[in-house]
């Protein structure tokens, strides 16, 4: 009677085994196809300014997920108006490769920009300060 035990135990460990199996080649699929899904996101037809973008537009931009969009509203509500793309570079999580795989989808002018302001006859605009490298 013991080795009917054994065998059963044996049975429910070996079916235990292949449920667990499946159950993380399910998860597995589930993960590859969202990524991949990530992967394939459409850009947009035209760039999108970053300086009026809500948080749906900016996720247009492969390379720009939720959490990012939230980081670049919060940042434009709380310094202003982005003055180049590459100001972007001061947000965590945005670095020198990645902004060169978005740069092509942004722009910081176009439609819904504000006008530049206009100078005095005469002025020259500033120039811009030197980047840090």
């Amino acid at each position: 009677m013991g080795t009917v035990t054994v065998r059963t135990s044996f049975a429910r460990s070996r079916n235990l085994y292949a449920g667990g199996a499946a159950l993380l080649l399910s998860c597995l699929l589930v993960f590859f196809a969202l990524c991949a899904e990530a992967a394939t996101k459409k850009p947009p037809a035209q760039p999108i300014n970053i300086n009026t973008a809500t948080a749906e537009e900016l996720q247009q931009v492969p390379g720009i997920g939720p959490v990012t969009a939230e980081k670049i509203i919060h940042m434009r509500r709380a310094y202003g108006r982005f003055k180049r793309v590459d100001d972007l570079l001061s947000i965590k999580g945005i670095g020198r490769k990645r902004l060169e795989k978005m740069r092509k989808f942004l722009t910081v002018s176009g439609p819904g920009a504000a006008p530049p302001l206009a100078l005095p006859a005469g002025e020259k605009p500033p120039a811009d300060p030197p980047r840090l490298l």
